[in-house]
């Protein structure tokens, strides 16, 4: 399993609707699971980013379902960025030339 941290920002639609975002995180959180990974941490946070998420999924291209999944319903827009732990990080040195 791979490990993938999503930024994420309401639109419009999702700030207009701001007061559903727990039960909104709930459905993310169901939906992750129907698909396959499994979301280890949710964050509301200030700053340039409205949720941070730590999802760990099979592949990227579960990773990337779950994405425009929550995209796709209009609250928020989403950047995901693959993430390593120790143990891949210290795989991926051992490569190094």
């Amino acid at each position: 399993m791979a490990y993938y941290v999503f930024l994420t920002n309401f639109t419009d639609q999702g700030v207009k609707s701001v007061r559903e975002t727990t039960k909104r995180a709930d459905a993310f959180r169901a939906m992750a699971d129907k698909g396959g990974a499994k979301v280890h941490t949710l964050l509301w946070t200030l700053g340039k980013h409205d949720v941070v998420a730590i999802v760990e999924a099979p592949d990227d291209l579960t990773a990337t379902a779950l994405s425009l999944s929550i995209a796709v319903l209009g609250n928020v827009k989403t950047q995901t960025l693959k993430a390593f732990d120790a143990a891949d990080m210290n795989k991926i040195l051992a490569k190094m030339a």
